[in-house]
């Protein structure tokens, strides 16, 4: 599918999702819209969110929370075993639940590996790989959501699809031609804002869009500083 066709069909169609055509109701008084908190953290893995899940999540009082978190634990700098990093991810869902928030996991994003190999030892990956590492961690994040019951949103497959990554100024992940950096890892604004599209259709689809929602993670979560993350976006889609 081409980009420019998933984002116009997602954004076309989620307005009317979970809304019925016929609804003769009278007006309602105006209330607060739903508020989208940022709580990622460059560089964290399972270890650290677990070290600030009270402070930066739990004490927010999440209706919603969306846990994206697996990208540094799978790296050599934070790596955290695969049965250890599944302990982890159970540990957060089943803190969440314990709150009555309810949950949806994303899967983690691809790469483009010949970047990411410039700053992590390509022995340390040896012998399976980077990618068949990442797709076991994958499909631990699904295992866990179907565990737990909680709803996944498969964000690897969209960028898959429609992510074109690679060195081409059109790719979602940065590098030299969009962003002047070897990246790889992170996604451009238009990255941010097909994770928002997708990730909000999802919602309202699942009528899942709530008045207090945390998104939990590390910097793919925490974005840039200047309002360029998927929570800024999604907050601008859930207020409309």
């Amino acid at each position: 599918m081409q980009r420019r066709t998933f984002l116009q069909s997602t954004l076309a169609v989620a307005p009317f999702l979970g809304k019925s055509l016929s609804d003769n109701s009278e007006p309602k008084t105006a209330e607060p819209g739903p508020v989208v908190i940022n709580a990622g953290v460059g560089g964290n893995n399972t270890v650290d969110l677990l070290a600030r899940i009270e402070k930066d999540c739990l004490a927010q009082r999440p209706e919603l929370t969306i846990l994206m978190a697996g990208t540094n634990d799978v790296n050599s700098k934070k790596y955290v075993p695969l049965p250890v990093y599944e302990q982890n991810m159970r540990t957060i869902c089943s803190r969440l639940i314990a709150i009555r928030s309810q949950l949806v996991l994303m899967t983690i994003l691809p790469v483009y590996e010949p970047y990411l190999m410039t700053r992590h030892d390509p022995a340390f990956y040896q012998p399976e790989g980077h990618t068949a590492r990442k797709k076991a961690m994958n499909d631990v994040i699904r295992k866990v959501a179907s565990d737990t019951n909680s709803s996944l949103l498969d964000m690897h497959h969209i960028f898959e699809t429609v992510g074109n990554i690679g060195l081409e100024a059109n790719s979602l992940l940065k590098n030299e031609a969009n962003s002047n950096k070897t990246d790889g890892i992170h996604p451009t604004a238009e990255g941010y804002r097909t994770m928002a599209v997708a990730l909000y259709t999802f919602l309202v689809q699942r009528q899942l869009v709530k008045n207090r929602i945390v998104c939990f993670g590390d910097s793919i979560t925490h974005g840039d500083g200047d309002g360029k993350n998927y929570p800024a976006y999604l907050q601008k889609l859930v207020a409309a």
